[in-house]
């Protein structure tokens, strides 16, 4: 007849014992631990990307430079002795003493963040901690060098314009 009887199951004659094992209902069933395994491999993988998507941003600056360069600050009479403005859209500080005008760019010179100046006059950065003087130069940090002065003159219509891409030496100052 076309039974046999093999593991107390009776089964058709031309099924194959060995088949009945690789049968769906016979493998295991995913666990807690196959689970949090892929959970990891997946993490891991995303985190992976996550830092390279980091790693391709690193060496761009956060502060590109201007097509036109040259920025209009105001007429010099604007500006008593003894005052400083600052100009976010350009990232300058514009001073005027005794001696003259100059300006000193806030980006700092490590990788282009913007340097915020304290109450005492002095700046920091607070990308990595970079300290720069009243006057710029460097005092700590990673920084390789001090904010950048830069190069002030007045306008024909007697406007004072900075060059944001034109550095001048510290202790520069333009009279007018």
């Amino acid at each position: 007849m076309g039974r046999s009887y093999q593991l107390g199951l009776f089964i058709r004659g031309d099924v194959d014992v060995k088949d009945l094992h690789q049968a769906e209902r016979f493998k295991p069933s995913a666990t807690r631990r196959d689970f949090l395994g892929l959970a990891a491999a997946w993490s891991a993988v995303l985190a992976f990307m996550m830092a390279m998507l980091g790693a391709f941003r690193l060496p761009m600056p956060s502060v590109f430079p201007e097509s036109d360069s040259k920025v209009k600050l105001g007429h010099p009479n604007r500006f008593e002795i003894g005052t400083s403005t600052y100009y976010p859209k350009h990232q300058l500080w514009l001073f005027r003493d005794e001696q003259g005008f100059y300006a000193i760019s806030s980006i700092c010179t490590h990788l282009g963040c913007v340097a915020e100046r304290k109450e005492n006059g002095k700046f920091d950065c607070p990308c990595h901690g970079s300290k720069f003087s009243v006057e710029g130069e460097i005092e700590g940090g990673p920084a390789p060098k001090g904010l950048l002065w830069l190069d002030l003159s007045v306008s024909p219509e007697g406007v004072l314009v900075a060059d944001t891409l034109s550095d001048v030496n510290v202790g520069t100052r333009l009279t007018a």
